[in-house]
């Protein structure tokens, strides 16, 4: 599998992300998977870059981008189910109704 096809395979996961997130304004969980695709794409084309380039520096951002993926899933979850056990719902159009 050459460059290309790995750019491309990263490109449409990116835009699946973002279509997930500007299309779905109702669900807060969808846009949260939609977010991490976005950073899953992120994350190919470093390591797509850094293998093509024989370059580690890429690999180690990419644990890196991991991370930071691993800690704001964990906290939007947990803010999901706090909310969820406040407001009985994920809609979208009452988060407004969390300032205080």
């Amino acid at each position: 599998m050459d460059l290309v096809h790995c750019l491309v395979l990263s490109l449409g996961l990116f835009l699946l992300g973002l279509w997930g997130i500007f299309l779905n304004r109702r669900n807060l969980l969808v846009m949260l998977m939609s977010i991490e695709l976005l950073l899953l794409a992120v994350n190919l084309n470093l390591l797509f870059f850094a293998a093509y380039l024989d370059d580690q520096v890429g690999q180690i951002f990419s644990l890196l981008v991991l991370t930071v993926a691993a800690a704001e899933s964990a906290i939007g979850l947990a803010l999901l189910v706090v909310y969820f056990r406040v407001r009985g719902t994920l809609a979208v159009e009452f988060i407004h109704l969390l300032k205080g």
